[in-house]
């Protein structure tokens, strides 16, 4: 990290996908507000939807369209189980996949949860701007994610390069 950089806060949207868990029941989704927000960045909104393509499409393809957030990230449904569609109903909106940081999550998460790590559908990529992440629904999975990837990403004053920098630029054509 260059200190020689000041810090950019982003406006960050979470989405927790489950069809089960309430306000008083997600761990997931406060987990990473709590993170970005202590590491400086703001909420713009949090929502729970159920595990259906067309719901969760539907919210984060609201945010896109806003000039607010920068930031979209969503817990829960990237198994593989018949419910699990995050990643359906997300990789249709991208303009870009980040491949890179599925890889790099799974193999983080090989070091917790081991071959178990395979199971995991994460992906991250951008849409009209907006850079999106889809974790799975663990909060150990989010913290790992947050404090070991995106964190470091969402920081400005990482070096040699981060996703901040690059947002000026992500429209161009």
């Amino acid at each position: 990290m260059s200190e020689s950089r000041s810090f950019i806060p982003l406006n960050i949207a979470v989405l927790t996908v489950s069809d089960s868990r309430t306000e008083q029941t997600d761990k997931s989704g406060p987990l990473m507000v709590a993170r970005f927000e202590q590491a400086g960045h703001r909420l713009f909104e949090k929502a729970i939807v159920p595990d259906d393509i067309y719901r969760i499409r539907a919210v984060v393809s609201r945010w896109i369209a806003e000039p607010d957030p920068q930031v979209i990230l969503t817990t829960g449904g990237t198994g593989v189980t018949g419910r699990d569609g995050t990643p359906e109903a997300v990789a249709p909106l991208l303009d870009k996949e980040i491949g890179g940081f599925g890889e790099m999550f799974r193999m983080l998460s090989y070091n917790t949860i081991g071959t178990s790590t395979l199971q995991s559908r994460a992906i991250a990529g951008v849409a009209n701007g907006t850079y999106i992440f889809c974790l799975p629904g663990s909060s150990g999975a989010c913290a790992d994610a947050w404090d070991k990837l995106i964190c470091h990403q969402l920081d400005y004053r990482t070096r040699p390069c981060n996703l901040v920098e690059l947002m000026p630029r992500l429209l161009e054509r």
